[in-house]
This record gives C-alpha cells, sequence and structure tokens, in this order.
C-alpha cells in the first residue's frame, strides 16, 4: 500500500509545530508516548456497541477487558462507585447527563458562557440551551468570583431540574457544598462539569465535588492528561428523583440510566482504542509523579500571575486557584483578538477569551485565557514562568512591530530545546 505522504507530512509539521511554542491554551496537553501508542492500534477495528459483557456483536472478550481495566481504574481515581468511558467527549458526556435526567423543557441553571461558563451550560447555541430553558448565575463585578447569592436567588425563584457548577474560563475552585445544599432545598440535581481541573481534583488539590454533586463529567485530556474523550462518574447511587422511566417504562437508577443515555441514546459503537488510551493514562495517574504534577501545576501557576500582576496585567479575581488564568486586556489597550494573532506569530500559542461584563464580541474579545498544563508537562518549573510572562509581555506592548515579534520567535525556539517534546519520534 502506497503511504499517504501529504498527510503524515502535515503530522510531521504540527509535531514541529509543538516541539517549537510555548503552548498555553489552557485545555491543551501532552499525552505521554504510551498513551498515544495505544490510541493508534488495533482496538479501532473492533465494533463493540453495548457495554462489558453485553455487547451486541461477538469477539470483544479482549476489548471488554480493556474498557474493564478503563472504568475500574477511574473509579479508584476519584473513589467512584460507578464510571462510564464511552463518551467521544466532554460536550457528549454532558449531553449523556442531560439525556438520562431531564425532559425537553426542563429549566437548567449554569454559569454563563460570557462569565466564564461552557457551551454545553446552557449556552443558546447549543443543545443545552436549545432544548431546555437555560437559566444562568454570573461572577461578581468587583471580585470576579461565582455569584453564589445570584445562583441561590435564582434557584429559589425559579426551581430548575439541574443546577451546573464547572467552567471553561474561571481561576478559582469551587463552593460545591453551598450549591447541593440549596439543590436540596429546591429538589434540583446537581452536575460538576471537572473537565478543566479534574487531574488536580483526583489529587486531592483542590474541593472534592463528589460528596456534594449527584453526578459528574470531565474530559479526559486537559488537566488529567490522556487522550480526547468524555467521562461520566457518580459516586453514590440513587433512584432518578423525576420520575424519569427507561424505554420500556420500568424507573432505575441514576446510573443505569446515565449508560442507557450514552448508549443507545447518544452514541453507538465505543472508541475502543480511545479507551484503552484512557485506560493508559488512568494509570499514570495513579501514580506518585502525577500527584508530583499537579502540585508543580498549582505552582507554575501562581508564579505565573504574580508575574503577571507585577507586570500590570489585570487578571480576573486577581489571580488563581487551579491551572489557568483569565486576563483583561483592556488596561492594556489590546483586544483578545489581537493579543492572540499577534502571540501566534511568536509561536506562543493562547486564545482570546470573554472576560465577565465584556463589552466586546466573542469574536473579538477583551481578554486572554492562559493555562499552564502544557508546559508544566515539559518540564517548566516555577522560575521558567517569568521567562514566560517576559516573552508573552514584550509581543503585546510591540504588537505592531514585525522586528520585534520576529526575535521574539526565535528566543521562544531556542527557549523551547531546552524542553524536548517526544524526543523519541526522532
Amino acid at each position: 500500500m502506497q503511504k499517504d505522504t501529504l498527510v503524515f507530512d502535515l503530522i510531521n509539521q504540527e509535531l514541529e509545530r509543538q516541539r517549537n511554542g510555548i503552548e498555553l491554551i489552557a485545555s491543551e496537553n501532552f499525552t505521554s508516548l504510551q498513551v498515544m501508542q495505544a490510541m493508534g492500534t488495533v482496538p479501532t477495528n473492533k465494533y463493540a456497541e453495548g457495554y462489558p459483557g453485553k455487547r451486541y456483536y461477538g469477539g470483544c472478550e479482549i476489548v471488554d477487558q480493556i474498557e474493564q481495566l478503563a472504568i475500574d481504574r477511574l473509579k479508584k481515581i476519584f473513589n467512584a462507585s460507578w464510571a462510564n468511558v464511552q463518551p467521544h467527549s466532554g460536550a457528549q458526556a454532558n449531553t449523556a447527563v442531560f439525556v438520562a435526567c431531564l425532559k425537553p423543557g426542563d429549566k437548567i441553571l449554569g454559569l454563563d458562557l460570557s462569565m466564564g461558563g461552557h457551551l454545553t451550560h446552557g449556552s443558546p447555541a447549543n443543545f443545552s440551551g436549545k432544548n431546555y430553558v437555560a437559566l444562568h448565575y454570573g461572577v461578581k463585578k468587583d471580585t470576579g468570583l461565582v455569584d453564589y447569592d445570584q445562583l441561590e436567588s435564582i434557584a429559589r425563584k425559579e426551581k430548575p431540574k439541574m443546577i451546573i457548577c464547572g467552567a471553561s474560563a474561571y481561576s478559582r475552585d469551587w463552593d460545591y457544598a453551598r450549591i447541593r445544599a440549596v439543590a436540596d432545598e429546591i429538589g434540583a440535581l446537581v452536575l460538576a462539569d471537572i473537565a478543566h481541573p479534574a487531574g488536580l481534583i483526583a489529587k486531592g488539590l483542590l474541593n472534592d465535588p463528589f460528596d456534594h454533586c449527584h453526578i459528574v463529567t470531565s474530559t479526559t485530556h486537559k488537566t488529567l492528561r490522556g487522550p480526547r474523550g468524555g467521562i461520566i462518574m457518580v459516586r453514590h447511587d440513587f433512584e432518578n428523583p423525576f420520575g424519569i422511566k427507561d424505554p420500556k417504562g420500568n424507573t432505575r437508577t441514576i446510573t443505569s440510566l446515565l449508560d442507557l443515555a450514552v448508549f443507545p441514546g447518544i452514541q453507538g459503537g465505543p472508541l475502543e482504542h480511545v479507551i484503552a488510551a484512557k485506560a493508559v493514562s488512568f494509570g499514570e495517574i495513579l501514580t506518585d509523579d502525577f500527584l508530583a504534577y499537579g502540585k508543580q501545576i498549582l505552582t507554575n501557576a501562581q508564579a505565573m500571575a504574580k508575574s503577571f500582576v507585577n507586570r500590570g496585567y489585570d487578571l480576573i479575581s486577581q489571580g488563581t486557584d487551579n491551572h489557568l488564568m483569565l486576563i483583561d486586556l483592556r488596561n492594556k489597550n489590546l483586544t483578545g483578538k489581537k493579543a492572540q494573532e499577534t502571540l501566534d506569530k511568536a509561536h506562543i500559542t493562547l486564545n482570546k477569551n470573554a472576560v465577565p461584563f465584556d463589552d466586546k464580541s466573542p469574536f473579538v474579545t477583551s481578554g486572554i485565557r492562559v493555562g499552564v498544563p502544557a508546559i508544566t508537562t515539559r518540564g517548566m518549573k516555577e522560575s521558567d514562568m517569568e521567562t514566560v510572562v517576559g516573552l508573552i509581555d514584550k509581543v503585546l506592548m510591540n504588537a505592531d512591530d514585525e522586528n520585534i515579534i520576529r526575535s521574539v520567535k526565535g528566543d521562544v525556539q531556542a527557549f523551547m530545546k531546552k524542553f524536548p517534546l517526544y524526543p523519541e519520534l526522532g
């Protein structure tokens, strides 16, 4: 068979892009080599609709063991009683929770997208905002912290069937116990979407949502440092409180309904090669090395935040508890779009992001989101954060000077040679 040189040449170009640049997108990370190797293996050839021991196809005895291993390791990581590792993404995991627990037209309450929330938490452009009545809470203007008073007020008035906590651009920890208290008062479910901080939660470095939230979803990349995918977990199983029944009219526990919602509800055959890679990454998370990695993420984030503040940047909530920070660039007379595009020229990658109470469109934005998981994976320590912020600042303060930007690009490439990425790939 003729090798597809066009595709593999592009893949090699992407490898070089990743090697030469500073990756600061908070939702990205670098998997281990063995995670990538597992993903490119023969389970990709196997159809396995259903669940271990209950498949619709024959020949699943090996992939059953692979998927069960992923489930068992994930349950151990989070001390969960049940887990589903089949969702193709975090959005699919959230979709399954909605399908299992809600009826179209039910009310949901989540963090507003413009305040750091996620599309699947009720954005009008998303299924969650189209199929359900989406209500939103925000953050306080003076502190940038979640407005729990507003959350409680809306919850008591509107009585949503589900309260969603979690975010895609929020740098502080969550008060899960307070959210559960108001949910119990009004008879609502609590969904924690921990896609961003999951790796830190896994090692006890941030608040544990499991005893306070009925259902927890996450991606498997980001701080979990696995392949791209989604997961759903429950620590304490329970009867569905809203009388939702399965297709045969039977009342089931929530975990049974969640399994049915993933398959056959919203997905067909699972990606068993990706599940194999998930199992590998879950094994890595169970090690002491991953605890050291999580601690370094927090140390690096604190050092980076301090360096930005020292240079006069306006950090939302004045800092961070986790792996990311949100920066309002209006005091620097820059838009998020301009910052992202200019930094790209210097091989520094991050994303434009709306800030709370933004006066610019989502396609322009007033801010940027910065995260440290990927550069921490590459071996950077807190002392390197000053260098990284210095390079960012030099570009942003000379955003129209192509000579300076070109010079910084060379500095970035030289700097990143100290932190080799996948040297085994040649």
